[in-house]
């Protein structure tokens, strides 16, 4: 059997980890032949290929990004993008597809794979808002990152009696934000799913600086004031996905906040640091498995189906289910943060 691999969406550490374990046991254990697409749904649009065996995947595994290199192409968007995507796999002699990638991704999947191709998926999400798996990879590795910048940049707040805002990933969902302001002792998070209102926030900073203690606050950059609340857009463009590019929730939150209170707010925003560079052991062990259960699916004939981490197992979902909704932070789960605010 020949099986073709594509990477789609934004880069994330723990892809070359997945390409490599799914390689591997489909090389070592079933006799597959594997062959790369390049670019996302690039690859298979415009037959872009490139080797994909053993020799490929040798000493991957704790690079970042992906050795597939990676797109926003959405082929559902683009005249004949269905088609031209069967020709290509029929013209490289593909006989199933592994697809790794987010909602957007798996979304082009599981459409596919319900016209008749023969397709796996793998979840990939630095914000870990696939609702069809417990964690997805690259998002231990995400929060490690936004984690240890907000432990660095609190000595910088406490020397300089500053209030820090600090902006990590999070469009609609809120993970990376609770996850690293809670290992971080952050003393306010905002998120997506708990519109702010930016008075209760001003009056948070002010009880924590009376302590003595610079406040620092951790927020989404989806994150929406209760007033006026809509995201705060870098640009009016969108991608093939109808996403609009998110920033400057940050920026705005210490202008407000330091009108309201009189003290200096500095704003601070990680952006793509936090989905590049070495994947953490976990994100390494969670991907490497996810490629071994996907090869082991594919060999069994189980296609339309996600990997999916339940508690410690790997479980097979149906495609729809892995995207059909998103995975927000609940409000007991907020609560839990809230305890430590202010």
């Amino acid at each position: 059997m020949r099986v073709g691999v594509l990477t789609g969406g934004g880069d994330c550490p723990g892809l070359n980890a997945v390409i490599r374990g799914a390689v591997r046991k489909g090389v070592d254990t079933h006799g597959f032949e594997f062959v790369g697409f390049r670019d996302g749904w690039k690859g298979p649009l415009e037959n872009l290929t490139m080797p994909l065996g053993l020799e490929q995947v040798d000493d991957i595994l704790a690079r970042g990004g992906t050795i597939l290199g990676s797109s926003r192409t959405n082929p559902f968007k683009l005249d004949g993008g269905v088609e031209r995507i069967k020709d290509s796999l029929a013209a490289s002699g593909v006989d199933a597809l592994l697809a790794i990638g987010g909602e957007d991704t798996l979304g082009v999947a599981t459409k596919l794979a319900e016209l008749g191709v023969k397709a796996v998926g793998v979840p990939k999400t630095i914000d870990n808002d696939l609702s069809g798996t417990d964690f997805t990879f690259g998002f231990d590795t995400a929060v490690s990152i936004a984690t240890e910048a907000i432990d660095r940049v609190r000595t910088t707040a406490e020397s300089h009696h500053r209030v820090l805002v600090i902006e990590v990933m999070g469009r609609h969902a809120g993970w990376i934000a609770l996850h690293s302001g809670m290992a971080s002792g952050a003393n306010v998070v905002l998120i997506p799913e708990v519109p702010f209102d930016i008075e209760d926030v001003a009056g948070l900073v002010e009880s924590r600086f009376a302590t003595g203690h610079a406040p620092l606050v951790v927020v989404s950059e989806g994150a929406v004031p209760r007033e006026g609340g809509a995201m705060t857009l870098q640009s009016g463009e969108v991608d093939a996905f109808g996403h609009v590019r998110l920033g400057g929730i940050a920026d705005r939150v210490a202008e407000e906040l330091e009108a309201r209170t009189g003290l200096e707010s500095r704003s601070v925003v990680l952006g793509h640091l936090q989905r590049g560079g070495t994947p953490t052991a976990f994100d390494r062990w969670l991907a490497t498995r996810f490629g071994l259960h996907a090869s082991d699916a594919i060999a069994e004939g189980d296609f339309g189906k996600m990997m999916a981490l339940r508690g410690t197992d790997i479980a097979r979902v149906p495609l729809a289910e892995g995207t059909s909704e998103l995975k927000l932070v609940t409000p007991e789960k907020y609560a839990e943060a809230a305890v430590f605010f202010g």
